[in-house]
């Protein structure tokens, strides 16, 4: 039987007496309780847990007192860092509870001890990138001394760098068991500490490619695990049709040219016959390029030129042909393996080019560094739900945004999970005295030319009084920009430091926005989620357009497909449900912590004059809401008055 874990929550509990600043939440036992329950009976729960409830303790305190192996999967590596270093080791600590913990990453992020030799042997695996060598000098030097092999340990190697993809290993290129580094292996070490471990911390993206292709790393992960809990789970869905889909890059065929070169190379074997192979394969890919409309962009399938998809049998042809080649080589485990990659280039690019057009969505993909050829299909939650029911484990989704008001079935039908346990966990927070809900009176539809310069001017007695402490948080780079140009407008000579993304890394911005203590960043995108900034930095949130996705995103464009052909409505369905949850996840920026105050702005008129509005009105937090700038002006000024007279 399961408690209710009062023992381990109260003031009088481990967690009090071990912890500085601990506090007891009801809403955190609650759900840990939820949780509890359904690692006991190896069940499906989805959790919405809102800002301030405490969700990873209150699903790691039970995982830990179940005994059992669990995996937790995060959608970012922020949080993943965050539970392996900090979290569970504290958690652990405090309930005396010694436990086996492993961090697993995907492959990308560790070394690889044989394409690390194969780099130094052949320098032209490293591009043309300024200071490569003395990068990989680096790398070497840092490789006779690492333990884990993980990249992150450089903390000066940029992600970007060109050296990275040549030090690291991918799914095509590894040799397995093959491999004459085998022995020395990070990534077969970090899989089975893995194996071995209690608590083993994934991301979305390894965890997702071990469920569909069962082969990241070496063996899959799950069999042994007894419970599967994945935190910011309103990720999962999108993720999961990346790996259900089908993707083949240039970029793979030019990898693979590479590698065979090097493999030679470090075999000590010439070989016309597959120069030749490699010469047609790359006139091919001239050729196709060359078949389609200049410049970067999209292309649906449908819309394509009938000399691209002539040339496609003909690329196929050359590499299957640059397979036979390398196979016929012999020259050990590395250019056999390179044959294989090339075989299964060929046979991918046909399974792409056969796809029935009722399956799902296919569409080109050009851009300065070469092509994507991609399949989404219509729907993936079958085949989600599929995984999931293969693996009779308990499995818990949590996040801030999953459900739409009480209602949890479009989350729930995604993963293809409708019949699932659901629990939705209000805040802690008080909204009604810590923030207001701005909707500026009279502003303009969200198309109309002068949208930007309406909603700078709507926002600007509210910057005035918080002196900046804001982010604007736009719904496409068309609106960041022209919001950019009409701050500049506004305030010729800001009274406050004022950020732009684009202009620094993430979280080099966000440390910027933290630091300055008053600045205004201005940003989209990857902004609207997993940023955290407490205190008085920030106290304005406004949000220029409700964030429906865009309507060209191919992506979008298949799942609508999917539902018109079920007979269901898209923009019900899906459209308006996806906005509502991404505007949740866009207004959660602003309360923090219970000190926490601000305002938020929408600016979309759509709010009051559309009958959908109201979902979105129902999805906010209970705040009061306001028409009046002064007002919210003057709630400002006062609680930054509050907080800097009592310091909190």
């Amino acid at each position: 039987m399961v408690g209710d874990y009062k023992d381990v929550f109260g003031m009088d509990g481990p967690l009090a007496r071990s912890l500085p600043g601990y506090a007891y939440r009801p809403e955190q036992a609650a759900m840990a309780k939820a949780v509890g329950l359904a690692l006991a009976r190896s069940e499906a729960l989805i959790v919405e847990a809102g800002t301030g409830i405490g969700k990873t303790f209150a699903y790691l305190v039970p995982a830990l007192l179940s005994g059992r192996s669990v995996i937790i999967s995060t959608g970012t590596r922020t949080l993943q860092d965050q539970l392996f270093h900090r979290d569970v080791p504290l958690l652990a600590k405090g309930l005396g509870l010694p436990v086996k913990l492993a961090l697993l990453k995907g492959r990308a992020n560790y070394l690889c001890r044989h394409r690390l030799e194969l780099a130094t042997q052949q320098g032209t695996l490293l591009g043309e990138e300024r200071g490569a060598s003395r990068t990989l000098t680096r790398i070497s030097r840092w490789a006779a001394s690492t333990k884990t092999g993980d990249l992150s340990e450089l903390t000066d190697l940029p992600e970007q760098s060109s050296v990275w993809p040549s030090v690291t290993s991918t799914r095509e290129n590894c040799l397995g068991q093959q491999c004459p580094q085998f022995s020395r292996c990070h990534v077969f070490d970090a899989r089975r500490a893995a194996q071995a471990a209690e608590i083993v911390v994934v991301n979305h993206h390894l965890l997702l490619a071990d469920l569909a292709l069962k082969d990241e790393g070496f063996g899959d992960l799950l069999p042994g695990a007894e419970a599967v809990i994945l935190d910011e789970a309103h990720q999962v869905p999108d993720i999961a049709a990346q790996f259900f889909g089908q993707t083949w890059s240039v970029r793979q065929l030019q990898s693979l040219m590479r590698d065979s070169a090097a493999e030679m190379t470090a075999a000590g074997v010439r070989a016309p016959a597959v120069s030749a192979a490699m010469t047609a394969v790359e006139t091919a890919l001239e050729e196709l390029r060359g078949a389609l409309p200049s410049g970067a962009g999209r292309h649906e399938w449908a819309q394509l030129p009938d000399a691209f998809l002539d040339l496609l049998p003909e690329l196929e042809t050359s590499i299957g042909d640059l397979a036979g080649q390398l196979d016929g080589l012999g020259a050990g485990a590395g250019t056999a393996n390179c044959a294989r990659r090339a075989g299964t280039l060929a046979a991918s690019l046909a399974d792409l080019r056969a796809v029935p057009e009722e399956s799902g969505l296919r569409w080109v993909e050009a851009n300065p560094s070469g092509l994507l050829l991609q399949f989404t299909p219509f729907e993936i939650a079958d085949r989600l739900r599929e995984y999931v029911e293969a693996r009779p484990c308990a499995w818990v989704f949590t996040s801030a945004t999953l459900a739409i008001g009480d209602d949890f079935s479009h989350f729930a039908a995604r993963i293809g999970l409708p019949d699932s346990r659901t629990l939705r966990i209000d805040s802690p927070f008080d909204y009604r005295t810590q923030a207001r809900i701005y909707l500026p009176p009279k502003m303009p539809e969200p198309q109309n030319p002068n949208f930007a310069a309406r909603f700078i001017e709507a926002c600007a007695p509210l910057l005035e009084a918080s002196g900046g402490r804001a982010f604007l948080l736009y719904t496409s780079y068309r609106g960041l920009a022209e919001g950019v140009a009409a701050l500049k407008e506004r305030f010729p000579n800001p009274p406050f430091p004022v950020l732009v993304q684009g202009q620094a890394p993430r979280e080099a911005l966000l440390n910027r926005f933290r630091e300055l203590g008053n600045a205004v960043l201005l940003a989209t995108g990857s902004f609207w989620e997993g940023v955290d900034v407490k205190g008085d930095a920030l106290s304005v949130v406004a949000i220029d357009k409700l964030p429906f996705a865009s309507p060209d995103d191919p992506l979008l464009k298949a799942r609508l497909e999917g539902i018109r052909r079920r007979g269901g409505n898209p923009f019900f369905e899906y459209q308006l449900p996806q906005a509502v949850l991404a505007l949740k996840q866009g207004v959660g920026r602003l309360i923090r912590d219970v000190e926490d105050f601000g305002v938020i702005v929408i600016g979309d008129p759509r709010l009051r004059t559309k009958a959908y509005g109201r979902l979105f009105m129902e999805s906010l937090p209970p705040s009061p809401v306001i028409t009046d700038a002064a007002e919210g002006a003057e709630f400002l000024r006062e609680r930054l008055a509050t907080f800097r007279r009592t310091g909190s």
